[in-house]
């Protein structure tokens, strides 16, 4: 079985972005979206970094926290071959009812791709109070929008209004 990281999230941790379950890049590397080819950090250094990447993973985790960004996943252990969402099996959920409780500020949950949302709706009931929305998987698995058309999409919801 495979298992996903810990929540990344703080008492000020506004928004929270769900994926499904780290790919075997980022397993192997211990850090969310570790895959040198997935748009996800890229995007997150083009909003908060002035487009220059970050080298430690304690930065990027830095750089969103300030920003009020926190990263979990959809799934806490799961089977799967290789790194696709499609490829998964035997799943177990990860507990958002006590995240949110303990994490109280989260008003925004953003699925990163299908696969995030249809795992988190088969588990959670969708709570009162919080917005959820779906945005284009930065996986490079989802070559169906380009990185700028993707950036755009995450900036709406990541830095609304700007």
């Amino acid at each position: 079985m495979l298992r996903s990281f810990a929540a990344v999230t703080d008492d000020n941790t506004e928004i929270l972005t769900v994926g499904t379950m780290p790919g075997a890049a980022s397993l192997a590397a211990g850090e969310y979206y570790a895959y040198k080819r997935n748009h996800f950090w890229p995007i997150i250094f083009a909003l908060f970094n002035g487009g220059e990447p970050l080298n430690s993973y304690e930065q990027k985790i830095s750089l969103l926290l300030s920003h009020k960004i926190g990263l979990w996943d959809s799934l806490q252990y799961c089977d799967r071959q290789g790194s696709l969402d499609k490829d998964i099996r035997r799943e177990s959920p990860n507990n958002f009812k006590v995240l949110f409780k303990r994490r109280p500020k989260i008003r925004r949950v953003v699925f990163n791709g299908l696969a995030a949302r249809r795992y988190f709706l088969k588990y959670n009931d969708i709570s009162d109070g919080l917005e959820y929305v779906l945005m284009p998987s930065t996986s490079p698995a989802n070559a169906s929008k380009s990185f700028e058309e993707k950036l755009a999409l995450w900036r709406s919801v990541l830095k609304p209004g700007r």
